[in-house]
């Protein structure tokens, strides 16, 4: 899940863009062929105070743990050991794969931080997670899935999230060495799962999750794109991955692709979410719908496949904890420099949802995933589960008829 600044655009789909080719990619995925219709495993490898706000409602709030650095900051590596390994073994299980897979998904997209394989001066984590990214492997060949191995925290922070690892004013990623600290994760993490026996479950690897356009040099993340592909294609053919860093898709247009030195196998990863502004969250449902049409048409241009890797079913941002652990809502006006919409009492459980909100929720659910199908080569929603955000969790909506029949589903375009 992600909170950003600029809440637009998409994907396109390979045949509506006229002049601009859509290159094929490794066979383990048929990319523009079968659609990607998968879940994000966030709040597993990587924390996130939203998804399993139990954890960090267990400590002692005095501490200011608000994030996975500060877990270990203030408790130190022993304690957090002892927090951090029962939910890495009870969060996700062999269990939740074989219900994402009953459900008609086809793919997961699992986040990870760096410091599961390395940890640098200044960075303070617990290790201990990289395993447990083997045995997700392993759930998704016994259950038909496919896998995105997502780089989701670099050093010193690409966004200044909390779900990059470390919640802080400013990112610090592309400061000293950490660009050359995240290749050389990369590099571990390449050596093992682009490796051709990993090519029939692995197929993506996502160089970095969400670096901030804002706060970052453009040039300086091309080359970092650039080499990472490199590092991949040292070992072998298998999907790269680029976050479009919240421009426009085909912002990357003519960077690795055939005619950029014969780059082959790359996959723009796009992020949509209409609930981080004032204006977004005191939108109708209807209007949400409509804000999806209206930006179909940013879609276009794209010279590689598009995969809108998050989006959500939320329309408010009243998940507790979603703004950050201690920040309230823009829905209910307790985020600081917001404005009431309404209260959030009842938005977090889908029981206590009325007919028109729940039918409010499917449609606009529906229309994203005709849009990212029709205009895109599809999709991966967020979060697979939560502890109480059901807007956002996607097994409690399949429990409850909220999607569609995956299996069998044809979407049209709405827009």
């Amino acid at each position: 899940m992600k909170f950003f600044k600029n809440v637009i655009g998409a994907v396109l789909a390979a045949r509506l863009v006229a002049g601009k080719p859509i290159y094929q990619r490794a066979a383990a995925f048929n990319y523009g062929v079968t659609p990607v219709r998968g879940v994000n495993i966030g709040g597993w490898l990587v924390l996130e105070p939203w998804i399993t706000p139990s954890i960090f409602q267990s400590v002692d709030q005095s501490l200011g743990i608000v994030d996975e650095f500060t877990l270990t900051a203030q408790l130190g590596p022993e304690k957090a050991l002892e927090i951090l390994q029962p939910h890495w073994d009870s969060w996700c299980t062999l269990d939740d794969f074989q219900k994402i897979a009953n459900a008609g998904f086809n793919l997961v997209r699992i986040p990870i931080g760096y410091w599961a394989y390395a940890l640098y001066d200044g960075e303070t984590y617990t290790q201990g997670a990289a395993p447990y990214m083997d045995a997700a492997i392993d759930w998704a060949r016994q259950t038909g899935l496919k896998v995105w191995i997502d780089l989701h925290g670099a050093p010193g922070s690409q966004n200044a999230f909390d779900n990059s690892g470390h919640r802080k004013a400013t990112p610090g990623w592309q400061q000293g060495g950490t660009v050359a600290q995240t290749l050389e994760v990369l590099n571990t993490i390449t050596k093992k799962y682009a490796q051709t026996s990993y090519q029939d479950v692995v197929v993506g690897i996502e160089l970095l999750n969400e670096p901030a356009n804002w706060a970052l040099n453009f040039d300086t993340l091309e080359q970092f794109y650039r080499d990472g592909y490199g590092q991949v294609r040292a070992v072998s053919d298998s999907p790269v991955i680029i976050h479009d860093a919240f421009y426009q898709p085909d912002t990357w247009n003519n960077i690795l692709n055939p005619g950029d030195n014969g780059a082959t196998n790359v996959v723009v990863d796009h992020h949509e979410y209409q609930v981080f502004s004032n204006s977004l969250v005191a939108m109708s449902g209807a209007q949400h719908i409509d804000f999806v049409c209206s930006n179909s048409h940013t879609y276009a241009g794209s010279d590689k496949f598009v995969i809108v890797g998050e989006f959500t079913a939320a329309m408010t941002d009243c998940a507790f904890a979603l703004n950050g652990y201690g920040v309230g809502a823009r829905y209910d006006g307790t985020y600081p420099g917001s404005t009431n919409v309404a209260s959030c009492a009842g938005i977090n459980n889908i029981n206590t949802w009325n007919a028109t909100y729940k039918a409010d929720v499917k449609n606009y659910l529906y229309a994203q995933l005709a849009s990212f199908e029709t205009k895109a080569q599809g999709w991966i929603f967020w979060n697979f589960k939560t502890e109480g955000a059901h807007e956002w969790d996607a097994l409690v909506l399949a429990d409850n008829g909220m999607w569609p029949d995956l299996r069998g589903e044809r979407f049209v375009a709405m827009c």
